[in-house]
């Protein structure tokens, strides 16, 4: 029987939300229509340096527990153990922008990373500037060598800590994202589960345990660990924890360190002070300072039974930074000023360029409501990249069935309903913008809409590499090779694919190479050639193997088949000639 104090389980993440807007609304507000970014009270004010960060429900305090002075700016929300939208991601980022650029910190999660990244792309469209730094603490997720993949749990606290009060100091957005960065390579976290979580929408356990069952290294979502055997006591599980812990991080006599102990949802502070008492004594023994304790809940499963321990070793400047003030609904340290004067000005600025060219217009759709009612850029002559965009829109979703089918050879199979869907999103984003909207907001727009259309991989890279060559859009004339160049450079650093690999980029660079070739010819006949260049493209690509992807995974079977994605590009050519040969005039 499912026992939680809740009400309709669809609503458990918005009513959350509303009770903590309503309860702080002197240090907290919503940037967005939804509610789902959250921002503090004077974000975007005073030229600081601002912290992004964001992932699913279910484990506060982190994430929107983090958001106050001396820590992150704002936060995206997803539902419980789901990724935020880019468009949430987006508003915080932009209400938490006052000019001096936007850092996103957040955890190593699949999900994450590439919401993250598209809305950097929506952020740089807009002028904020962005970097990334994401936590890789949990030691057990993945080994040594491959420590870049590992999953961020509750040592992302420290990065919280530090890059916070360095950017309530005034540091700028180098500085800010360095101080992170080291902050997370020099913190370690291993954690063990009890008892399970239970999501309030499935009413079921995410795993389970026989009783007097313990499992070392689960992750925050219930992800399976590393160990699984009879429950131990809290000094064996301690040092178990610590015989990991500082061979990850090599503690010489004389160094310092901040120790993080941190239940998991159900777990009572005694149990978290018995294991922080152990933790102490391990470190006292080698001679290693402990400069700043904190024990309690930091970052939780619902209420899953468990507890982990992070360690991060210090140097001069990050102990001093964790010293600092900092103060939140969720947590509070030192004795933090406050100045509520930022907060009233910041809600009550409004910013806008008064530019005579381009002009801009307000306009109310789907696509703009993480926004509000957002400025579109018009220009006198919009020229025919929008219904050109529209036209191959509507035409695209007629080849689900044989991109679902090549997809299905050498991948999962989605990318018929990717392209379609995206395709739909696409059509009604752009038919919602006004007729003469700039060459940078289609493309924008075209952008957004597919990447969020159905997300995966590919729409992502896709819809990425779109919202980059947004930026690098001229106003009013459109030469496609450069915003080809641009989307090819996206999708290789985004996809980490080289030309050669059988990826859609070989189709791409073969667009790009046949639009260089034929700058002086008529639009028509340059998507033609390009049309032609990439049916050559995927025809020798066919007899080669994958090497990139999940059609990597099928090895010699990739050989003889057509790579899913360059087909896409393929048709989309097909598409965009027939309607450039058979518009009217």
């Amino acid at each position: 029987m499912l026992r939680k104090i809740i009400n309709d389980p669809e609503d458990f993440v918005d009513e959350t939300i509303d009770g903590i807007l309503l309860a702080h609304p002197d240090r907290l507000r919503a940037a967005d229509a939804d509610r789902r970014a959250i921002v503090r009270a004077d974000a975007g004010a005073a030229g600081r340096v601002g912290i992004v960060t964001g992932g699913g429900s279910g484990h506060l305090p982190l994430f929107l527990g983090y958001v106050g002075r001396g820590l992150a700016s704002g936060v995206a929300v997803g539902n419980v153990f789901s990724s935020p939208s880019p468009e949430q991601i987006h508003a915080a980022t932009v209400a938490s922008d006052d000019g001096a650029g936007v850092l996103y910190l957040y955890g190593n999660y699949g999900g994450d990373v590439y919401t993250f990244d598209l809305a950097a792309d929506l952020s740089s469209a807009d002028g904020v500037r962005t970097t990334t730094v994401v936590g890789t603490d949990d030691i057990l997720s993945a080994p040594t060598e491959r420590a870049s993949t590992r999953r961020g749990v509750a040592g992302l606290f420290f990065a919280y800590k530090t890059a916070g009060a360095a950017a309530e100091q005034g540091e700028d957005l180098e500085t800010v994202t360095e101080i992170a960065q080291r902050t997370v390579d020099r913190t370690r976290t291993m954690g063990v589960g009890l008892s399970p979580t239970i999501l309030p929408a499935a009413g079921e356990p995410t795993f389970t345990l026989d009783d007097g069952e313990m499992e070392v290294g689960i992750g925050i979502h219930g992800e399976p660990g590393h160990h699984r055997g009879p429950l131990e006591t809290a000094d064996e599980i301690s040092d178990r924890f610590m015989a990991e812990l500082v061979t990850e991080l090599p503690l010489d006599a004389g160094e310092k360190v901040a120790v993080l102990v941190n239940g998991l949802g159900s777990t009572p502070l005694e149990e978290l002070y018995l294991l922080y008492r152990r933790v102490h004594g391990t470190l006292s023994e080698r001679g290693v300072e402990i400069a700043h304790s904190f024990v309690g809940e930091y970052a939780t499963s619902l209420e899953m039974a468990g507890a982990s321990v992070s360690l991060c070793h210090l140097d001069e400047e990050l102990s001093e930074l964790i010293a600092q003030p900092a103060d939140s609904p969720f947590f509070t340290h030192g004795r933090p000023t406050v100045d509520t004067s930022t907060a009233s000005s910041a809600e009550g600025s409004d910013e806008s360029s008064s530019a005579s060219h381009p002009t801009t217009r307000p306009v109310d759709s789907a696509l703009d409501s993480a926004r509000g009612d957002r400025e579109i850029e018009t220009v006198q002559d919009p020229g025919p990249l929008r219904g050109t965009l529209i036209a191959v829109a509507t035409r695209l979703p007629a080849h689900n069935d044989e991109l679902r089918d090549l997809d299905a050879a050498l991948g999962d199979g989605d990318l018929g309903i990717t392209v379609s869907a995206g395709a739909a999103a696409v059509h009604d984003a752009l038919d919602a913008l006004p007729a003469d909207a700039s060459a940078r907001e289609v493309l924008r727009a075209a952008g957004t809409a597919f990447a969020s259309a159905n997300p995966s991989t590919f729409a992502a890279l896709i819809g990425g590499a779109t919202l980059a060559a947004a930026g690098a859009a001229a106003h009013e004339e459109i030469d496609p090779l450069p915003l080809v160049e641009k989307i090819q450079e996206r999708v290789a650093q985004r996809g980490g694919a080289d030309v050669g690999d059988k990826t859609v980029l070989d189709a791409i660079d073969a667009i790009r190479t046949s639009l260089g070739e034929t700058a002086s010819a008529a639009p028509s006949d340059r998507a033609r050639a390009a049309r032609d260049a990439v049916s050559s493209a995927v025809d020798v690509h066919a007899q080669k193997h994958s090497l990139r992807g999940r059609a990597a995974w099928v090895g010699e079977r990739s050989v003889g088949r057509k790579d899913p994605g360059q087909v896409a590009a393929l048709r989309f050519l097909d598409d965009l000639v027939d309607h450039l040969e058979n518009r009217p005039g």
